[in-house]
């Protein structure tokens, strides 16, 4: 897609688009089945109780978590990296860290340019079509804000560059040939290149690739971080459980920082964090569900004439009806449905709305009545 660039007021947050849902949301509610809510992707299923547990067993944390993560995170964190994604990190035990827990991954997302010292002057290089939070960390940094899906030609004045494969929203998964372009370009200007993976383990389609897997990255992860989050894989969104890994030298400046920010995550969760790397059993359960509830869902959408395009993996679906975004937001609240409107993600996602996969059943069944009419 052709590059475009945006602006936001120095020092200005964009407006929390949530917000402008209220209307959708009103009208959706008036249905007499109640609200099919798509719209945010909250995960509604019971988190596994070995998070639980091992949240419990480490309740007793009197003194202050580690910014470090601890030997058992780290470790578990490691194995499952290579486990489930073919990447091998560096020794994740030592002195200098090939990862870190983060407190989810939205507050590492908004505020990894500041951590690694970019304010002030640069621009940030995020998808075309891209979740808010990426612009926020620009802003909040004084940096600005490019949209771009290639290597542009002019590399003068970027700081740094994100990557979000499986994508949210439109579920787009970058290929090998994409990330290695991406590689090849930060490497040659010093950029460093930031994969948000925050659905890594739900390809359908397709398997995604991780930027730190030796077939992308090459024999180290030099200029190169990557972004994984166990809200959605192991229903945790509630525990705020996230990590950050790749190039030691970056992952330390970043760990750094967060020691002096406090930015901390709570021995219990860690604990969790822990027990929930280690077992792959619970993930394989959650996916086998996400991936009926798409099934129901994706049928019923294309058969009420709507087109679904990427989709290959994530959490959502990615509708278009060709017409203005809030123009199916408007036809699905008549039907008691809310979605996401596309235009939160970029002028480029203007004419689809994210319908998420995180509803229960019951309320996939009911989305699926409704648009059978």
């Amino acid at each position: 897609m052709t590059s475009t660039v945006t602006g936001t007021a120095a020092g200005r947050l964009p407006d929390f688009p949530w917000d402008s849902l209220a209307g959708a949301r009103a009208k959706a509610a008036r249905h007499p089945g109640g609200v099919v809510d798509l719209s945010i992707g909250t995960p509604v299923d019971d988190t596994p109780e070995l998070l639980a547990t091992a949240l419990a067993g480490a309740g007793n944390a009197p003194g202050y978590p580690t910014a470090l993560g601890t030997a058992e995170l780290r470790t578990a964190a490691a194995g499952w990296l290579q486990r489930r994604l073919g990447v091998r990190l560096a020794d994740p035990l030592d002195a200098t860290p090939s990862v870190v827990p983060t407190v989810g991954s939205k507050e590492l997302v908004a505020l990894l340019p500041t951590m690694l010292g970019l304010r002030g002057a640069g621009t940030v290089l995020i998808p075309e079509v891209a979740y808010p939070t990426y612009e926020v960390g620009a802003v909040l940094a004084g940096l600005g804000v490019r949209r771009t899906d290639t290597p542009p030609d002019d590399a003068a004045g970027v700081v740094l560059v994100w990557l979000n494969s499986p994508g949210n929203p439109h579920g787009r998964v970058l290929t090998d040939d994409e990330l290695r372009a991406w590689v090849a370009w930060g490497r040659a200007h010093g950029v460093p290149v930031v994969a948000d993976e925050c659905y890594a383990t739900l390809g359908w389609d397709v398997e995604p690739r991780s930027i730190l897997h030796p077939e992308v990255a090459g024999a180290d992860h030099g200029g190169l971080l990557a972004v994984h989050s166990l809200s959605k894989q192991s229903t945790a969104a509630g525990y705020r459980a996230g990590l950050l890994s790749g190039d030691p030298a970056l992952v330390r400046q970043v760990w750094e920082v967060r020691r002096h920010l406090g930015l901390l995550v709570p021995t219990p969760v860690q604990s969790a964090m822990a027990a929930a790397l280690a077992d792959d059993a619970h993930v394989d359960e959650q996916r086998e569900r996400y991936r009926a509830r798409r099934a129901r869902l994706a049928a019923a959408v294309r058969a009420a004439g709507a087109r679904i395009d990427h989709s290959e993996a994530g959490l959502y679906l990615w509708v278009t009806r060709d017409e203005d975004c809030w123009t199916t937001i408007d036809w699905l609240a008549d039907l008691g449905v809310v979605a996401a409107p596309g235009s939160f993600y970029g002028p480029a996602g203007g004419r689809h709305v994210r319908m998420a996969l995180t509803a229960t059943d019951e309320r996939i069944s009911a989305a699926v009545e409704r648009l059978a009419g």
